[in-house]
């Protein structure tokens, strides 16, 4: 078994390799019912970096050409978190397990973190799974705790036919990929009421958004065969509108039957008004609309995050299974 790094535009072989690892490791560690990845997935995080970050991609080769293990370390390259990094992936495929592939993988990445200065890396992780177990024994310590909800889409909008009347001076909009031009700006200011999200003892600083970011997130998506769908409430006062709330809802490959749902935020100056419901619920509206094969929604959701576990019990998500934040200090 040899460590190699995978650099450049990768063959079709080496991204069935890849491939082959994630997706088996998937189906033998979590339950049947949860999506594999599909090939679109695999392909297009190999080859399109996180917005404002760089890949680092590790592959344990057997002697047959075929890969044991993967592993994928994010770099985070703007200035407030260039001290740490995002362990991606790291999976063994189940034939090569207890062979110590996994330790290898991570010793590469070890030598590449320290070697860049990082001084911190985190991982999300199932709990009770081989990945927690690993990570305990390499010295990753919970972080935040987080668990997966599901809704199914039919069976909240028979629950919720009607989507919530706004108040005077709210409107809804949506749009599919790039934000548009008239609002990339107040979409952007959105995006910074992140900053108040739950983030426990993670070492990483919430990112400033700006209009060039927000398109290169979108963009990102799409350049690896996703498509990003976005739901707003918008609010308007003296003829100029901004972003009271949105939600981003992502099908890793256009024939995903389960959403992944992103960030959904209300701006502080508008909270209390149901807005957060209201954004959501006119979210399933345009997914059953526009989207008709997607059947579930699949968002994560901090443990210590009581409002939005409050808005979700409300629109049907249930609790699938738990996961967290995991880290090491380098």
């Amino acid at each position: 078994m040899t460590i190699t790094s995978l650099t450049g535009p990768l063959s079709g072989s080496a991204v069935d390799a890849w491939h082959s690892v994630v997706r088996t490791a998937h189906t033998h560690d979590l339950p049947a019912h949860v999506p594999p990845p599909g090939r679109v997935e695999t392909e297009g995080k190999l080859r399109a970096p996180s917005v404002n970050s760089r890949a680092v991609h590790r592959a344990a080769v057997a002697a047959d050409g075929s890969y044991d293990g993967v592993a994928t370390l994010v770099l985070f390259t703007d200035e407030s978190n260039r001290h740490t990094a995002f362990l991606d992936q790291l999976a063994v495929h189940p034939r090569a397990r207890r062979r110590g592939v996994g330790s290898r993988l991570w010793d590469a990445l070890r030598r590449e973190l320290v070697a860049d200065g990082r001084t911190s890396v985190a991982a999300v992780l199932e709990l009770g799974g081989p990945g927690e177990s690993f990570a305990g024994r390499h010295g990753f310590e919970s972080a935040l705790p987080l668990a997966w909800y599901v809704q199914n889409i039919p069976d909240a909008l028979a629950a919720h036919p009607r989507r919530p009347e706004l108040p005077d001076g709210y409107f809804y909009a949506h749009w599919t990929g790039v934000v548009p031009d008239a609002l990339a700006d107040v979409f952007a200011e959105a995006h910074n009421a992140m900053e108040d999200a739950p983030m426990g003892d993670v070492d990483r600083s919430t990112p400033r958004w700006d209009a060039a970011r927000v398109r290169t997130a979108a963009r990102v998506i799409e350049d690896r065969g996703g498509v990003i769908l976005s739901s707003a409430v918008l609010h308007t006062a003296d003829g100029v509108d901004t972003v009271a709330a949105y939600t981003e809802l992502v099908l890793r490959d256009p024939s995903d039957a389960r959403a992944v749902q992103y960030d959904t935020v209300v701006v502080p100056a508008h909270r209390g008004r149901g807005l957060g419901l209201a954004v959501k619920r006119h979210m399933m509206g345009v997914v059953a609309a526009e989207r008709p094969r997607v059947r579930e929604t699949a968002t994560t959701v901090a443990d210590e995050n009581g409002p939005m576990l409050a808005v979700n019990d409300r629109l049907g998500y249930a609790r699938e299974r738990d996961i967290g934040y995991f880290q090491v200090k380098l």
